[in-house]
């Protein structure tokens, strides 16, 4: 009986990091935002154990360390900084995890001559394309200006504005053109006076 009830378990682990192996690879490379909520265990110490949310300007506050970059670090790198804060000062050897409870909304805005203007949801696990926001939106209105559609855009906490025709993509098939969007991109569709 106790055979099959250890090999019960090895298949439904073997079963179970199977089907979540690809979510971990691309948890590997998901950069940290401001609102994401962090449960953070450091083995063998309970009183560390901190469920967190990082703040708009990208930090989260730990037990022992106080404030600590997170925004834009992975949570590889983030276990990584948190490990050398804590062995600098309190622990000998710290086996810090970092588990991501609660993803930053992925969204962009679409407003304008649209049918639907409103707020979509982005994949975690693809890119997201113009046209296929605006696909979302269900499409262009007959007053649409198709030739200066602005994507608003924040980098490095400045405005940065991409201006897309897109009768290059729509008309003349160059796919090229079809920009990848990144979260909270503004895509402003404006009316043709003609």
């Amino acid at each position: 009986m106790r055979i099959k009830a250890r090999v019960t378990i090895l298949l439904g682990l073997a079963f179970f990091f199977s089907c979540s192996g690809k979510a971990f690879t691309q948890d590997s490379r998901y950069r940290l935002q401001s609102s994401d909520v962090l449960n953070i265990t450091v083995h063998g110490q309970p009183d560390l154990t901190t469920k967190t949310r990082v703040s708009s300007d990208g930090f989260i506050s730990f037990p022992l360390l106080g404030k600590v970059k997170a925004g834009g670090l992975t949570a590889q790198e983030l276990e990584a900084s948190l490990k050398t804060g804590l062995e600098k000062d309190y622990l000998v050897s710290a086996q810090v995890l970092v588990f991501i409870e609660e993803y930053h909304p992925r969204q962009v805005s679409v407003v304008g001559e649209v049918k639907k203007p409103g707020k979509f949801d982005m994949s975690l696990e693809k890119d997201m394309t113009l046209m296929e926001a605006i696909a979302m939106a269900e499409g262009f209105t007959k007053d649409a200006y198709l030739r200066t559609i602005k994507v608003v855009r924040k980098e490095n906490g400045k405005e940065k504005t991409i201006v897309v025709d897109a009768r290059d993509i729509t008309v003349k098939g160059q796919k090229d053109k079809d920009i990848v969007l990144q979260p909270d991109d503004v895509i402003v569709v404006p009316e043709s006076f003609f």
